[in-house]
């Protein structure tokens, strides 16, 4: 091709192209879209789940039924800023780290399933 004829190509292939695109902003709208949906259905329910949970271990206190991460059940018998002593029979202590306590158990246990 000649100098010439490929400006004018170019040109031609510029013009025809340029009026039946979209604007730059539409093509981002679907990512946006997707970013505010994982947002909402994932993200922002584990921080609400996480907060419950860093609430609910600030609340922990002596006396109280505890069920650690690994599934062990006992009473909590000294509790400092990032350690606890858990009794999980007569006699037997272990320490455990606070974060690590998975729920409490409201006292009185639950409720039997027949009732």
């Amino acid at each position: 091709m000649t100098g010439i004829s490929m400006l004018t190509f170019l040109s031609s292939a510029a013009a025809a192209s340029a009026g039946g695109e979209p604007p730059a902003w539409l093509q981002f709208l679907p990512l946006v879209a997707m970013g505010g949906i994982f947002w909402f259905l994932i993200i922002r329910p584990q921080m609400r789940q996480q907060k419950d949970h860093r609430e609910k271990i600030a609340g922990i206190k002596k006396g109280d039924m505890v069920v650690t991460a690994g599934g062990l059940v006992g009473k909590i018998v000294r509790i400092d800023e990032h350690y606890c002593d858990v009794e999980l029979a007569p006699g037997m202590k272990v320490k455990a780290v606070r974060s690590t306590i998975g729920d409490i158990i409201p006292p009185g246990g639950t409720a039997p399933a027949n009732d």
